[in-house]
């Protein structure tokens, strides 16, 4: 059909965690300009099937860049070459017909392989159940309008929100920090008044099970920030490490 590509991926297979992997490689024909880059993995899938063969397996739910899941290190790049989306919205119209495309899982010790391209990414779950919530009491809500916040804190906090735990930061930092996606869970929370009951034990919390998970240390270059598919600010780091300090200063008290 004109105007379709014919394309080389190379694809890491891996069994399971304790396999060895390798990259391998398909040809994938008549791919549509249009398609995004799950529903192209999708027709090679279809074709794997029906030659009898496994077919690869990755992550997805949502498609629409909310839910995080397709977690895929395309040519050196989370989530591919474009700035600002996740796998799913990524369109083969950014490759070009005879391009070849590496395509690998996240790389960091805290997100083990499960198979192919998926990873586990619970370590993140483990760090939001350690102090990602607030305290709730029983009875009526209170109006919102007893809560008078901020613009720039509401506006903050949002931004901050707006994390989709996908995990790019982790899988661009050469350390394969967690800081980005921790002190974003942590701001959230800390600009706003409903934040403040565990304000001290959230961070310390958080942080401690982050080192626990075996995520590395920041090493401020930035990376995490540029390849953010929601464009979280490196300032939360910073806000992150000034709540630290404070809580331990407070418990030692």
């Amino acid at each position: 059909m004109s105007g379709n590509m014919n394309l080389t991926l190379k694809v890491w297979r891996q069994k399971n965690s304790n396999a060895k992997g390798e990259l391998v490689d398909f040809k994938v024909n008549d791919i549509s300009p249009d398609m995004s880059f799950l529903e192209m993995f999708d027709v090679l899938n279809e074709r794997l099937v029906s030659e009898n063969t496994d077919p690869i397996a990755f992550d997805h739910d949502c498609r629409e860049g909310i839910c995080g899941m397709c977690s895929m290190f395309i040519d050196g790049r989370p989530h591919g070459p474009k700035d600002g989306i996740t796998t799913c919205q990524l369109h083969m119209r950014s490759f070009k017909d005879g391009d070849t495309i590496t395509v690998e899982p996240w790389r960091a010790q805290a997100f083990p392989v499960i198979k192919d391209l998926v990873v586990d990414r619970t370590a993140f779950d483990r760090i939001i159940a350690a102090g990602g919530y607030i305290s709730v009491n029983t009875g009526n809500a209170q109006d919102a309008n007893c809560l008078p916040i901020s613009k720039d804190n509401a506006d903050e906090s949002f931004a901050a929100a707006a994390c989709i735990g996908c995990g790019a930061c982790v899988a661009t930092c050469k350390n394969a920090s967690a800081m980005l996606f921790v002190s974003a869970k942590v701001s959230q929370l800390a600009l706003l008044p409903q934040g403040e009951p565990e304000k001290q034990s959230r961070v310390l919390n958080m942080v401690a099970q982050m080192d626990a998970e075996g995520f590395g240390s920041c090493t401020n270059t930035g990376a995490c920030e540029a390849e953010c598919p929601k464009g979280i600010s490196l300032s939360n780091i910073a806000r992150m490490n000034r709540e630290y300090l404070g809580a331990q200063f407070c418990s030692e008290k």
